[in-house]
């Protein structure tokens, strides 16, 4: 079973402008389209296949319709109570149905896979697969899971034609990793790299956010747990929201961390 980062989804008001605030980042950043049956529509900015989605809402209905599916993504915008912010990271697989089995094996409720799809702004179709998985009551949701439905050499040959993978002007940007705080980030550590099958990565204290530190090794951009040890970001996070996805992390530029609607982008 191999997993790849996907995308790491931000939820905002208005995903024009989310986009527009990228772009003066220097980063690339583009029109996505409409899920038209879940009530949502995006931009996107790619670091090669890994992407920032920055979703909207055009119909609350329809997502709250679509919540009902337990542990997707749009379960997680519903416990959110729609606020702005970072919702969930997909890894992700070439085999969503094997996945089902092992997390089943490993005790776990799995709702798909089932299939999805997006209209682009030319009116052509983007379709995949999604899976979610999880159990009653825990405090951290696990990423969800799609497959998509053309190869990734496709996809990045199809992505890079279309415009929508390009240079950044800031630089060879690419995702270094999806950062999560936490409350044990021994016990998180142990229970996600069994369930997601991936191996532990370095493990360090980062001053900048007072926090231990432990990363869990993804192609395409790592899961990284932040456990505070004092006062500081992480410790702030955890104080207004509990243990949580809240920022996305770059590497191959120098900048400053951002924040856009409630979501901290940081360089390192």
């Amino acid at each position: 079973m191999t997993l790849q980062f996907d995308h790491f989804v931000h939820l905002t008001p208005d995903p024009t402008k989310a986009a527009e605030a990228f772009q003066k980042l220097g980063l690339h950043a583009v029109q996505g389209g409409r899920h038209e049956n879940l009530g949502t529509y995006n931009t996107l900015s790619y670091f090669d296949l890994s992407y920032v989605e920055l979703i909207g809402i055009f119909d609350e209905a329809l997502v709250k319709e679509a919540g009902s599916v337990k542990y997707s993504l749009r379960d997680t915008f519903i416990e959110n109570n729609l606020q702005s912010g970072p919702q969930r990271i997909a890894l992700r697989s070439d085999n969503l149905q094997e996945l089902a089995e092992h997390f089943k094996a490993q005790g776990l409720e799995v709702n798909g896979p089932t299939d999805f799809s997006r209209t682009r702004p030319d009116g052509t179709l983007v379709t995949w697969k999604l899976l979610f998985a999880g159990k009653q009551d825990e405090s951290l949701h696990l990423p969800f899971f799609i497959e998509w439905d053309e190869k990734d050499n496709e996809r990045l040959e199809d992505l890079t034609a279309r415009g929508v993978i390009a240079p950044h002007t800031l630089g060879d940007v690419q995702v270094d990793g999806a950062a999560f705080a936490v409350r044990n980030i021994e016990e998180t550590a142990a229970l996600w790299s069994t369930l997601l099958q991936l191996e532990k990565g370095a493990s360090y204290i980062d001053e900048e956010w007072n926090s231990k530190v432990q990363r869990l090794s993804l192609q395409g951009g790592d899961i990284v747990l932040y456990e505070p040890v004092g006062k500081g970001v992480v410790a702030d996070v955890l104080e207004a929201g509990g243990e949580r996805l809240f920022a996305l992390q770059f590497k191959g530029a120098t900048q400053k961390v951002e924040e856009i609607t409630n979501a901290l982008y940081r360089f390192v």
